[in-house]
């Protein structure tokens, strides 16, 4: 059963970060693309890229951090609190289409 759940919420996880990328490319002046398979998620944006596996993200600047996905339906990244799936993934779509 755990197991069928972690698949659910990697699904999740990855139709989250397709649809905020949609939503926020909307007005953005860059398109991203999510790619997506059993053990690899990948957010696209012009030449910079997120990459997520069950136990880390790393960053095409070179940095990776740790990551999970909890039974709850919330994301830690690194050693921050845990988010709401929804909310990380706005907040990082967001963040990789509108960069600083």
């Amino acid at each position: 059963m755990i197991d069928q759940l972690q698949a659910e919420l990697w699904t999740s996880w990855a139709s989250m970060l397709r649809v905020y990328s949609a939503a926020h490319g909307l007005n953005a002046t860059e398109h991203a693309v999510t790619e997506i398979s059993a053990d690899t998620i990948t957010l696209r944006v012009g030449i910079r890229w997120l990459r997520f596996t069950p136990t880390e993200m790393t960053a095409s600047d070179g940095t990776s951090l740790p990551f999970a996905i909890h039974d709850d339906g919330t994301v830690t990244l690194g050693t921050g609190a845990p988010e709401e799936l929804d909310m990380a993934a706005e907040r990082l779509t967001r963040e990789m289409l509108y960069p600083a």
